[in-house]
């Protein structure tokens, strides 16, 4: 709001006051002016009706007639009706009225003097009031005068007219008054702006403040007009420039300044902290237009001696550009867990921002993950950086001597970082080789700074700063920066040694718990693949082949959830339960069923322990191979199913049930699928691992897997498993990767022999003789009494103690393998027989001719079968069994 009190309010209520005088006599003259002309033009109207009426034809003639009025008086009132006039009244020389508006005045004389012969206007009051009139003689055709006519408008008329121009000068004055209130109240606010409402006393002592601290302030401050003239200058400026005492009003051009500082002044653009030499000081100058806000053209300058800061900050920038360097090397230093990696690391943010060359040795214990013990100085050189690669130290791999007696022996046995500014100066404490130190020196490097990598009280290494191009030396503002950083890195890299010894734990354990080669078969011809994981430490995936009895082959693999020494472990738990169920020779949907509730009871069990992990989870994938009839049955558990090539080269993907991972405790059971595989075909079996990547998805890996198996049928295992690997393995894998490829065979149908076996003990000894001469047909005549003796134990039993039907069946491959079928399921156990007893026997027999025996269920009973070594001696095969008899009796039973 203004205020009175206020030079704006004072300067509004003048200018108010003033535009309301001239308005009001604006009005007042517009007003008399108005009138004025309203009544000389009622005159000049009155008189021209006059003239017309007296000069009009009959007018004379009807004067002189013997009754003027009859004949004037309607003339009249026509006139005076058509012409807007008030009276029109025509009287002869005696003043006698002829005619008026009003009837009853006629015949009486005008009001006033009468003057015959003479043409006036003047105003007079009338019968009507008030009224200008014009009067005009009326001349007879004789040229005498007989009379005169007036006419008359009355005043009231006329200041209608004068009223009706009022209003509108009124509106003009009012429209012009808020016009002249609003500019007035414009200036007034602008001045407000301008004064910030301060009164003339408060507006002087303002000046006289500002004036005071113009000249007082350690700034310099200059005011320059448009045209580069100086206006105003206060002490500081004077003093910092050096101006005359009439410096005012001259170019800053003629002022004697600096040539950069004369251009930056008199050029009038905007300039923040830019740096001038003023004679012998270094000035900040900045430099601001004052028209921005409509002001006069023109501009400030402020100067700002910063001799003496500069080395400051100079000291401060560097303390900044050090931060700003250890907040990089937080960021940047430990992005791995691999040693070689983060002592690179380490060079790479140093380079060349802190140094020009820096070199990372690291003990040989560490490299392995172990913690240094005791006072080795052997150092293997992991990392180095320069800004030149040709600097004389060194390369990377080889092995530094460290002495005690040099600069790094010392850094290691102190703990603390060591400063050498001038490395000439002081050759003996930074080298052992003269020739070498002199490389070093030609190269330009003059400055050193060697601090220890320590970690958790424990010295890990070396780290050397070297400078060469950089001309200032190191300072122990760098040496204290140096063992900051150093610090860090160290910190980074104990992790990352602690990470290689876990990791080289948890390979060594995963190695031991996986197969070292495979065993001998002959149902498929196999190669593997085992890949551990180089980011996130080891996993559980493993694999295997298994034997099985009657040429079968069972193959595996799985994956355990999670990385490191657990997953490791429960990953040799799961293969030796595997190896354990696959010895009971179940059916695929069976063993995984039987390990589902393995993997429930671990977690189960250890999620009681304080601090047990338990499996988070496990797939695999189990597959059982018959060459005999070339059938495969699968089931998988949360796996990804095989892919299968044909003898053709075609690739497809085989629909294997999917079921849950172990230990989910779903209650829906497992399921098979059941392959016929041709000769030659290739089975692989793989973990996730091999397909998913950071870069792809599950179906662009096994879009990628099809293609790298397609066409190429020819490939042996082992080269499918390279071309495989070439193709799909990232070059640092997250996640452990097993691969298992399996060239199938099957069995020549002339080694296997097939017998139907009635069920009557008089069949035994055809099927026996049968046996006999396939047997011979085989060659395999040194073993025939030891398996006819099996045989005919086997279907002994199968005709008492089974149901048909009963069936046998031989098969001739590394061992020979005798099978009797039936369709009990009761299983024969293995007991010693008492001395009275007359059997009981027959197993044990049994046991003692073949390597190994055992049962197989199947779908319709089950299958007895034993293996025997080929070409035993017949001799001594009899001898040994009938020992073992006769061993059956006691010596008293005897």
């Amino acid at each position: 709001m203004l205020s009175v009190r206020s030079v704006a309010g004072q300067v509004f209520v003048l200018q108010f006051v003033v535009v309301v005088l001239l308005i009001a006599a604006a009005v007042v003259t517009l007003v008399l002016q108005a009138q004025r002309d309203s009544t000389t033009d009622a005159g000049r109207r009155a008189l021209a009706v006059a003239e017309a009426f007296a000069h009009a034809p009959g007018t004379a003639e009807a004067m002189t007639g013997a009754d003027p009025a009859a004949v004037l008086q309607p003339r009249a009132e026509a006139i005076r009706k058509g012409t807007g006039v008030d009276a029109v009244v025509v009287f002869n020389r005696q003043g006698i009225r002829y005619t008026h508006p009003d009837p009853e005045l006629i015949g009486e004389r005008v009001i006033g003097p009468v003057q015959p012969g003479a043409t006036y206007t003047r105003t007079l009051r009338t019968s009507q009031g008030l009224s200008v009139v014009s009067t005009v003689p009326v001349i007879a055709a004789d040229g005498k005068d007989v009379g005169q006519v007036g006419v008359g408008i009355t005043v009231e008329q006329v200041h209608d007219v004068v009223n009706r121009q009022l209003s509108l000068l009124l509106g003009a004055a009012v429209g012009a008054l808020a016009l002249a209130t609003g500019g007035s109240a414009l200036v007034g606010r602008r001045l407000l702006r301008q004064t910030r409402g301060l009164g003339p006393a408060e507006m002087t002592r303002m000046y006289e403040h500002h004036d005071a601290v113009l000249h007082v302030v350690r700034e310099g401050v200059l005011v320059l007009a448009g045209d580069g003239r100086l206006l105003l200058v206060n002490d500081e400026a004077r003093r910092l420039l050096r101006l005359p005492v009439d410096a005012e009003e001259r170019h800053v051009g003629d002022l004697g300044l600096d040539a950069s500082l004369a251009e930056l002044l008199s050029s009038g653009r905007v300039a923040t902290d830019e740096v001038h030499l003023a004679r012998d000081r270094l000035l900040a100058v900045n430099v601001r237009h004052t028209d921005r806000e409509g002001g006069p053209g023109g501009s400030v300058v402020t100067l700002r001696d910063t001799t003496e800061l500069r080395a400051l900050a100079g000291r401060a920038e560097g303390a900044r550009t050090r931060l700003r360097l250890l907040y990089q090397a937080g960021m940047r230093i430990g992005t791995t867990l691999d040693l070689m990696r983060t002592a690179q690391e380490l060079a790479e943010v140093a380079v060349p921002r802190f140094a020009d060359a820096v070199t990372v040795d690291l003990l040989d214990p560490v490299l392995r993950g172990e913690e240094p013990a005791g006072a080795s100085t052997r150092m293997r050189r992991v990392a180095g950086r320069g800004t030149k690669g040709d600097m004389p130290l060194h390369p990377v791999g080889e092995l530094p001597t460290s002495v005690p007696m040099t600069l790094q022996g010392s850094a290691m046995d102190t703990g603390r970082g060591v400063l050498v500014a001038d490395l000439a100066a002081e050759q003996r404490r930074w080298t052992h080789g003269p020739e070498r130190a002199a490389r070093i020196l030609d190269h330009g490097a003059h400055s050193l700074i060697t601090v220890p990598l320590r970690a958790r009280g424990v010295v890990l290494g070396i780290a050397n700063f070297w400078r060469a191009e950089t001309p200032e030396p190191f300072t122990d503002e760098d040496l204290s920066f140096a063992e900051e950083l150093a610090a860090r890195a160290a910190v980074c890299i104990d992790n990352a040694r602690r990470f290689t010894r876990e990791h080289a734990t948890a390979v060594t354990l995963q190695r031991s718990l996986l197969p070292r080669g495979l065993p001998e078969q002959s149902a498929v011809d196999a190669a593997y693949r085992y890949l551990p994981a180089e980011a996130g430490g080891v996993g559980g995936d493993w694999f295997d082949v298994i034997p099985l009895p009657g040429t079968r082959v069972a193959m595996v693999v799985g994956d355990v959830v999670g990385h490191g020494l657990h997953a490791a472990a429960t990953m040799g738990r799961l293969r030796t339960a595997v190896h354990n169920l696959s010895s009971l020779d179940l059916a695929p949907d069976e063993l995984l069923s039987r390990l589902d509730e393995l993997v429930t009871h671990i977690d189960a069990d250890e999620a009681g322990e304080e601090g047990g992990q338990g499996v988070t989870g496990a797939t695999c994938l189990y597959a059982i191979y018959d060459p005999a009839s070339g059938r495969a049955v699968l089931a998988r558990a949360g796996h990804l199913g095989p892919a299968l090539v044909r003898p053709d080269g075609t690739v497809d993907f085989p629909d294997v049930p999917a079921s849950p991972p172990l230990g989910l405790g779903g209650a829906e059971p497992f399921e098979t699928a059941e392959l016929r595989l041709a000769e030659g075909s290739l089975l692989v079996l793989h973990t996730d691992g091999l397909i998913e990547d950071r870069g792809r998805d599950i179906d662009l890996g096994l879009g990628l897997l099809r293609d790298t198996l397609a066409g190429h049928p020819d490939r042996s295992p082992d080269q499918t498993c390279r071309a495989v690997f070439d193709a799909l393995v990232p070059a640092r894998p997250r996640d452990d990767i097993a691969l298992l490829v399996a060239r199938t065979r099957l069995l020549d149908p002339a080694r296997i022999a097939h017998w139907e076996v009635p069920s009557d003990p008089a069949a035994v000894a055809p099927v026996r003789a049968a046996c006999g001469r396939r047997l011979h047909a085989w060659g395999l005549e040194g073993i025939a009494f030891t398996t006819e003796l099996i045989l005919s134990e086997l279907i002994t039993n199968a005709i008492r103690y089974g149901a048909p039907p009963i069936t046998v069946r031989l098969l001739y491959d590394r061992a020979l393998i005798c099978e009797v079928a039936d369709g009990s399921s009761t299983s024969p156990h293995l007991r010693r027989a008492a001395t009275t007893d007359e059997g009981g026997r027959g197993l044990f027999l049994i046991a003692r001719s073949a390597q190994r025996w055992g049962t197989r269920y199947t779908a319709r009973g089950k299958v007895i079968w034993t293996e025997q070594a080929l070409h035993e001696r017949a001799a001594d095969t009899g001898g040994d069994l009938g020992e073992a008899l006769l061993e059956q009796w006691s010596d008293e039973a005897m």
